[in-house]
């Protein structure tokens, strides 16, 4: 019947209605003062709590510089460590076991097996990194500089034996001339000893972290989940090996002493506590990634 029902409009009252329930009217007061909370917030205290987080938001950003630069600088220590300590062949050595071979071949042996060192250690540290933990991402990027870092500096002590040109000193001279020369990418002028160092000084510390902030910006890629880390790895250590021993090989030839005029050296000094490269650079070593 017509007027039985009432109309859509007549069932909901507004709220200051006096036939309006007062459960739906404090609901509806309720919502509207939540409403209305932000924006009053926003208008009163906008400034202050932008400014707070302003400035949680720099002292965040220069708590991570601060600890980035402890990271870089306890690797820049741990490569210094490290130099003394990586085991290097003499010449007579290299020549014993690469008989009938002269300079520039052995060098070429030398510079395959190190590269395919390194290869190796890029692609060991993609696979631990397949599924990575961030808490753990620091620790395999420390691995893989130190490894790389042992690798290639042995690479340079025995490419500099081989073309003639060991650094004068003992144990300490001699690795801190091929940590400079690991550090600056070049190859070392015995004859101007003015041109490297052979004591650990501010320079060559600032130089080091440098060289190994710009070594952890490109091994970034190593660490891309499903394998894709890996290969990366493997094929760009590969490649910077090699781009440093042509650089290093270019200025050793320069310098280059021939055998038949080379005076009698003494055998190099053994290091007290040998550290071993991951991978032994050698010959007959299958390289990664083609």
């Amino acid at each position: 019947m017509a007027g039985a029902t009432p109309s859509r409009k007549k069932r909901f009252r507004r709220k200051d209605s006096p036939e309006a329930p007062q459960g739906v009217s404090a609901a509806v007061g309720a919502r509207d003062d939540e409403r209305g909370l932000p924006a009053s917030l926003e208008t009163a205290e906008g400034p202050t709590a932008r400014a707070r987080r302003l400035a949680a938001v720099r002292q965040g950003v220069r708590k991570g510089g601060q600890g980035a630069k402890a990271g870089i600088g306890y690797l820049a220590d741990r490569v210094i460590e490290l130099a003394p300590r990586v085991p290097v062949r003499d010449l007579p050595t290299l020549r014993k076991q690469f008989p009938g071979l002269g300079p520039e071949q052995i060098a070429d042996k030398l510079v395959a097996g190190a590269a395919n060192g390194t290869s190796t250690v890029g692609a060991g540290i993609g696979v631990a990194a397949m599924l990575p933990v961030p808490p753990a991402m620091p620790a395999e990027l420390a691995a893989e500089i130190t490894g790389v870092a042992a690798i290639e500096l042995k690479l340079i002590a025995e490419l500099h034996e081989v073309y003639g040109m060991r650094p004068p000193g003992g144990l300490t001279q001699r690795s801190t001339a091929y940590l400079t020369s690991w550090t600056q990418e070049r190859g070392i002028d015995v004859t101007k000893p003015a041109t490297y160092n052979t004591a650990l000084g501010t320079q060559l510390k600032r130089q080091l972290r440098q060289q190994i902030m710009k070594r952890m910006v490109r091994n970034l890629p190593n660490l891309m989940p499903f394998m894709v880390g890996a290969a990366v790895g493997a094929v760009m250590n590969r490649r910077d090996t090699r781009k440093l021993a042509e650089r290093v090989r270019k200025d050793l030839r320069s310098t280059q002493i021939p055998w038949d005029a080379l005076p009698e050296l003494p055998p190099l000094d053994e290091p007290e506590k040998p550290a071993q490269p991951p991978v032994e650079p050698g010959p007959g070593r299958k390289e990664l990634g083609g």
